[in-house]
């Protein structure tokens, strides 16, 4: 099958070939690209009979030429057909259920539908076809588990043998029956939803690929690649298939099991490590405080480092409060109460930065933290400390001198979580953290570009056998959070989690792994050498625009333990910069208007331009979002971040050429110019950060 079907074979300059149409016509066809892809499956383009849709099962999908007139509704009756097929094919030897095929291939139309922009469904409003009124009819009900009619028999003309779903296929169609860039934004957070307008979500990014934008914002979030989107659909396929044959159960676990091994295949680390899946970061803090409090029965303080950097629930997760209004599994609660069954704790927050907006010293920070654990551990209670190895700005705290003088203290009860969130770490880096005992927080969102909110807990041996030896139980609140199938399922206390399963969270961290995993296949020498090709480029660049003010002069950073060899960990991938105007900084509110403006085509506002300035103002340019920092104590503004994304090296590795490899972080290096002359033309027109 191939990606531009809905044009193929159409070579005669017909109407289609208008030049009001071709435009319009590209946009339908780059979102083609998310359909399912099929083998052996053909689609047909028919002459003759310009208005008809037929399903030939397992063989073609024929489609009339008069649909190409309205590319919406062609994409449409294409993409359940296609739909129709996966499932089909998944049916295996119960070919006659067809009614299966017909009540999946509906709901994910249906859903599909719903995620089209809003100047797509008006363009449909107006038509009467049977598909179209089926989609209406179904978005005014839930998932079916009945065909009411036999309508949808007509695109394929076979008989089914009931008009009701088995009752072993309905959680199959209700988790499944959903397009893939619908799952990737499913199961964590309201910030997930995307607008009906331009698509994107509050991070500026989509659940499908958004190959037209720039994108630098490996800090904060990624649109998800054309490559882990691919993978990460054919999963999606291979999920179906195998619930229908082994059951839904069996198949989830086998997958969320499938996801950790490669996890640590990646990671190299060993299978006594064990990895807790959770929907956002700030969900894995909700679970430390959780963890922690089933290894101590001791009072517990927190204390947090970076707290100015971390998630804004990150606190009250720890508290074991609520900290949204809903649930990653959807369940209704209020923010800010706590979470039955948590016991009362203190959290104290290290902030990098002082009242005045300054960034604290090594030393400084140092001894706030030392200060803080020694007076815990006089009032015997157990430290959790929380370090962070990179923030959201590239910083690290504390310092290894600081972990060796934590050390002379005797009987010090204390368990120490790493921030690894950003995983700007080698393998060699997480194992270190392991082996001295230490609990790992990861995401694969952050520099192996995943979607975002595919956060993990990684924990080391004797952290683990601790759990399973203690007879305390996980906090009875936690059942809306989290499914059992996340946790090791040989702990005793999760076995109260809830049953379900969080096919958004796993969809999600299949990216990431499949991101991963062709990052690591690019030969470490080029990789580290790319690393720092690129990263050179960016600190230059930046430092060259004399409206933008880098903040990374100072730097609150370790030393790696092994700093005789290169690590990612040792190198700066985040750079942070303040934007000038009339060599102040913008204030907070114009800083957010041009990161929006930035991600946007602008091209309408250059329209009496030169050719070159137009299609500058139009090329979309997504970075860091802005993060809160003072300029000085009179102005309170904010900070962007271009930051190196694994994609920067494996998409480069592609061609598996050196010449090549060199060549393609050249052509990104010049994107980064691109992204960096945009922002001075924003600033050019000043009306446009005008509310």
């Amino acid at each position: 099958m191939t990606n531009n079907i809905l044009i193929e074979n159409q070579y005669n300059r017909t109407s289609l070939f208008e030049k009001e149409n071709v435009n319009y016509l590209v946009r339908i066809l780059k979102r083609f690209n998310t359909v399912p892809k099929i083998n052996n499956v053909n689609i047909i383009t028919s002459t003759t009979q310009p208005t008809i849709f037929k399903i030939a099962p397992n063989k073609s999908i024929i489609i009339g030429t008069a649909f190409l007139d309205k590319p919406i509704l062609a994409l449409l009756y294409l993409r359940y057909g296609i739909e129709w097929q996966l499932w089909y094919k998944a049916l295996d030897h119960e070919k006659k259920d067809t009614v299966l095929c017909d009540i999946a291939a509906l709901e994910v139309i249906k859903i599909f539908y719903n995620l089209l922009p809003k100047d797509d469904k008006e363009k449909l409003e107006d038509l009467d076809f049977l598909l179209i009124n089926l989609i209406k009819e179904a978005n005014k009900s839930a998932t079916p588990k009945t065909l009411k009619n036999t309508e949808l028999q007509s695109f394929h003309g076979l008989q089914s043998t009931s008009t009701e779903l088995k009752e072993s296929w309905k959680a199959i169609v209700e988790n499944l029956a959903k397009p893939t860039e619908y799952l990737l934004m499913s199961g964590g957070d309201l910030r997930l939803n995307i607008d009906e307008i331009h698509l994107l979500n509050k991070y500026g990014c989509r659940p499908f690929p958004r190959p037209d934008a720039f994108t630098f914002a490996s800090s904060t979030a990624s649109s998800v690649s054309n490559f882990a989107f691919d993978k990460t659909d054919k999963v999606r396929s291979i999920l179906i298939r195998n619930s229908l044959k082994n059951g839904l159960k069996e198949s989830t676990i086998a997958f969320s099991e499938l996801l950790k091994t490669n996890l640590r295949k990646n990671f190299k680390l060993n299978e006594e490590c064990e990895i807790i899946f959770s929907p956002s970061g700030t969900d894995s803090s909700l679970q430390i405080a959780a963890i922690t409090q089933i290894m101590s029965n001791d009072e517990i303080t927190h204390i947090l480092v970076a707290s100015d950097e971390t998630g804004s629930g990150v606190a009250a997760a720890l508290k074991g409060c609520h900290f949204e209004n809903t649930t990653a599994l959807n369940f209704p609660i209020k923010k800010g109460e706590q979470i039955e069954g948590f016991r009362d704790v203190e959290v104290i927050k290290v902030p990098f930065r002082d009242e005045n907006g300054d960034l604290k010293s090594a030393k400084q920070l140092d001894d706030e933290v030392f200060n803080a654990v020694l007076k815990t551990k006089e009032l015997g209670r157990h430290v959790v400390l929380h370090t962070m190895d990179q923030s959201k700005l590239g910083y690290q705290a504390p310092s290894d001198e600081f972990i060796k003088k934590l050390n002379t203290l005797k009987d010090l009860s204390m368990q120490i979580i790493v921030d690894g969130s950003q995983l700007r770490l080698d393998p060699k880096d997480i194992q270190h953290y392991l082996n001295k005992g230490y609990i790992v927080t990861i995401t694969g969102s952050k520099f192996f570009t995943g979607p975002p909110y595919c956060g993990a807990l990684i924990l080391p041996k004797n952290v683990s056998n601790t759990i399973q030896s203690s007879k305390n139980v996980l906090p009875a609140g936690l059942t809306q959070y989290y499914n059992h199938s996340d946790w090791p399922t040989t702990w005793e206390c999760s076995k109260a989690l809830s049953d379900g399963y969080n096919y958004g969270s796993y969809m999600r961290w299949n990216a990431a792994v499949v991101e991963m995993d062709r990052y690591y296949k690019t030969p470490v020498l080029y990789r580290n050498m790319g690393i720092e090709m690129f990263c050179n480029f960016v600190e230059d660049s930046i430092k060259e625009a004399s409206f933008l003010q880098p903040i990374y002069a100072d730097e609150a950073k370790t030393k790696s333990y092994n700093s005789k060899a290169f690590g990612i960990r040792n190198i700066r991938t985040i750079f942070p910069f303040f934007i000038l105007d009339n060599e102040t900084a913008l204030p907070l509110e114009k800083v957010k208007k041009l990161y929006t403006l930035l991600n946007s085509d602008l091209s309408d506002e250059f329209a009496d331009s030169s050719l070159e300035i137009i299609r500058l103002a139009a090329q979309k340019c997504h970075i860091g979002q802005a993060v809160n920092v003072k300029y000085s104590n009179e102005i309170e503004s904010a900070i962007l971040r271009i930051s190196l994304g694994s994609r920067v090296i494996s998409e480069s590795w592609v061609n598996r050429d050196i010449s090549l490899f060199f060549r393609n972080i050249e052509l990104q290096m010049s994107q980064i110019t691109i992204t960096i002359k945009k922002i001075e033309l924003i600033l050019s027109r000043p009306e446009l950060l005008e509310d």
